[in-house]
């Protein structure tokens, strides 16, 4: 009798197929087209220290841990150079506050990092104004950290280096015109004056006064410049020095229906005197002096009114109020005509020099990143 052949042994259970891991999540970009959120190692920055009396300014390498304190970290995509900006690098100046100091007041860059959940990574962001480049370190680096209450929404269909044209300059001008026209100013009113036009709030309120209609005289200081500010808008471009007519009067003939002023000193004097009856000055510059002179003959005698244009202190909603209607304010290709140039890092010193001594037309640029 032939044997059974021995059992099959049983096949062994299949083992589990391992699931499968997750798909790393695909970095945020922003519109600019970076990859946000990615991990950030060391940065340049632009680097302002006393050193005794003196002050020693440039580029340096810094560490996220350098940074302060705030909800919001940034990669910044763009700043640009501002008066305020150039002051920080003097000497006994009383501006900045902290040491060292980053210096830029203005920023435009894209989140990296946020605690603060009204604002997402890649999310495109504009801040300015508040301690930003004063105490607390601002947009001359390639990286910042900033309170999530100083940080307002790129607008749609607003370019984050358009919005870097605007900054604090076409904030000042927004603002001061929003000002007037609460005052009661209107296109067709008559012509409405601009000081210190070429400059960087002179040459977009030149541009937003035309853009609504109104009647924009020009003051400037610089006679090549007329072919300059005729293509921003202006209907007529004055010398200051004609403005300055005959200072010893106490009043001069009724001229403005309103007035931008970014130079203070003698020409706001001089606006407060030729004024019309019940029009306004929106006063926000100090280019030309801290001080002025004046009698009480236009306000009383005129009605005359001197408003005050602070953008460092604006509430938060009010600022994005305001940047919300921005994007629209200015033709873009006007925008785009009034950058003078762009420079890195390594030449912001150059570029401070010359907003100091009234050298620069428009808009000077910052790309942190080269």
């Amino acid at each position: 009798m032939t044997p059974s052949p021995p059992p099959t042994p049983p096949t062994p259970p299949t083992p589990p197929t391992p699931p499968t891991p997750p798909t790393p999540p695909t970095p945020e970009r922003s519109r600019a087209g970076r990859v946000a959120g990615a991990p950030v190692g060391p940065f340049s920055a632009f680097v302002v220290a006393r050193t005794g009396d003196s002050i020693e300014a440039g580029v340096r390498r810094l560490a996220l841990a350098d940074l302060p304190a705030g909800e919001v970290t940034l990669e910044v995509d763009w700043s640009v150079v501002n008066y305020k900006d150039g002051m920080v690098t003097r000497p006994g100046n009383r501006v900045a506050r902290v040491d060292p100091l980053v210096p830029g007041v203005d920023l435009v860059g894209t989140v990296l990092a946020s605690d603060d959940p009204s604002f997402g990574v890649g999310q495109e962001v504009v801040a300015h104004g508040y301690d930003l480049g004063v105490a607390h370190h601002g947009g001359f680096s390639e990286r910042a950290r900033v309170p999530a209450a100083w940080v307002v929404p790129l607008p749609d269909h607003l370019t984050a280096r358009r919005a870097a044209v605007i900054g604090t300059a076409g904030f000042t001008a927004a603002l001061s015109l929003r000002r007037l026209e609460d005052h009661g100013l209107r296109p067709g009113d008559g012509p409405v004056l601009v000081t210190g036009a070429t400059g960087g709030v002179g040459s977009l309120a030149v541009s937003l006064l035309a853009s609504r209609g109104y009647e924009v005289v020009a003051s400037t200081g610089k006679p090549t410049e007329h072919g300059y500010l005729i293509g921003l808008g202006a209907a007529e471009v004055i010398d200051r020095a004609e403005l300055a007519g005959e200072s010893h009067r106490t009043l001069g003939p009724e001229r403005w229906a309103g007035a931008v002023d970014c130079v203070g000193g003698a020409g706001l004097s001089a606006i407060l005197r030729t004024l019309r009856y019940g029009a306004a000055v929106a006063a926000s510059g100090l280019t030309g002096g801290s001080t002025f002179e004046s009698t009480v003959y236009p306000f009383i005698v005129r009605n005359a009114s001197l408003i005050g244009i602070d953008t460092v202190q604006t509430p938060i909603e009010e600022r994005r109020s305001v940047w919300a209607a921005l994007a629209a304010a200015w033709p873009p290709l006007a925008l785009d005509d009034m950058v003078e140039g762009e420079v890195g890092l390594d030449q912001l010193g150059p570029a401070l020099e010359r907003i100091l001594a009234g050298g620069v037309r428009g808009r000077i640029l910052v790309r942190p990143a080269g």
